[in-house]
């Protein structure tokens, strides 16, 4: 499976943002990706105004959506992404949205939410209550994780258990001391933890990181992009991650229970 990696900064105008998305997922088709990871909270961003893409949040069916729909109608690209989906008056949920054959095929409400390092995300953002699904990808099955999400390795332990091969991670990691070291420490971890291709797409304005990576499933970063807007692409292979996982079976080997939602 061909995978691609979007990473950009997002626009305090979310018709800059859609523009952008299109433009990523057609470079992506051109290429022969079969899916396109894009950052977490793409709908709007100010660097002036933290609660901005609470303030746009749009329902599934408005404008954003729409056009990244019907730009997939017509090819097998799966497009994941993340944006802020109304809830209640002055509420919403990060939402993951998985996008192929014109339509949103599955969905994630983002189960932990980013309370830490002196943030609070939960202040205007509704947390999820269920795991995510797994979807399909040129054959390979593919578990949805979305930022703060990856420093929890129940999650991506649950998801592997339930048959996931590829994780996914939308996010827009803050900056910060060490917080680079703890992105990749966090990506190789839960590759090895898993036995499972990672594929993390990161936003790049002046507030987070971006450093989006392809993990293979012994912890090796196969593609990487630095601090600026880039789609990186990466070759999943399924021979490979079969044969790391009868090398190394961690999932076999383990004496601990299920990991289960509180």
């Amino acid at each position: 499976m061909k995978v691609a990696i979007g990473q950009f900064a997002v626009s305090h105008l979310w018709q800059e943002n859609v523009q952008t998305c299109l433009n990523s997922m057609a470079a992506a088709n051109a290429q022969g990706a079969h899916l396109l990871v894009l950052p977490e909270a793409i709908l709007a961003r100010d660097d002036n105004d933290p609660d901005l893409s609470v303030k746009s949040a749009q329902s599934i069916h408005e404008a954003f959506i729409q056009p990244l729909c019907e730009q997939s109608r017509n090819n097998a690209l799966t497009t994941i992404l993340t944006l802020h989906i109304k809830t209640t008056a002055g509420r919403a949920a990060n939402t993951l949205l998985a996008i192929r054959g014109g339509e949103v095929i599955a969905h994630y409400q983002k189960l932990h939410l980013y309370d830490a390092f002196n943030m609070q995300e939960s202040r205007l953002v509704d947390a999820g209550n269920t795991l995510p699904p797994l979807i399909e990808v040129a054959g390979f099955k593919v578990g949805l994780m979305t930022c703060y999400d990856l420093r929890f390795p129940e999650m991506a332990l649950s998801l592997a258990l339930a048959g996931a091969e590829v994780l996914v991670l939308p996010a827009a990691w803050l900056r910060g001391p060490n917080k680079e070291m703890h992105w990749s420490t966090l990506l190789a971890a839960r590759a090895l933890d898993t036995t499972c291709y990672v594929v993390a797409s990161g936003e790049c304005g002046n507030k987070n990181i971006g450093h989006s990576q392809v993990v293979d499933p012994l912890g090796v970063v196969i593609a990487a992009a630095n601090q600026r807007p880039a789609l990186i692409y990466a070759e999943l292979e399924k021979q490979y991650l079969n044969e790391v996982r009868a090398m190394l079976p961690v999932l076999k080997n383990r004496r601990f229970a299920v990991p289960h939602l509180l």
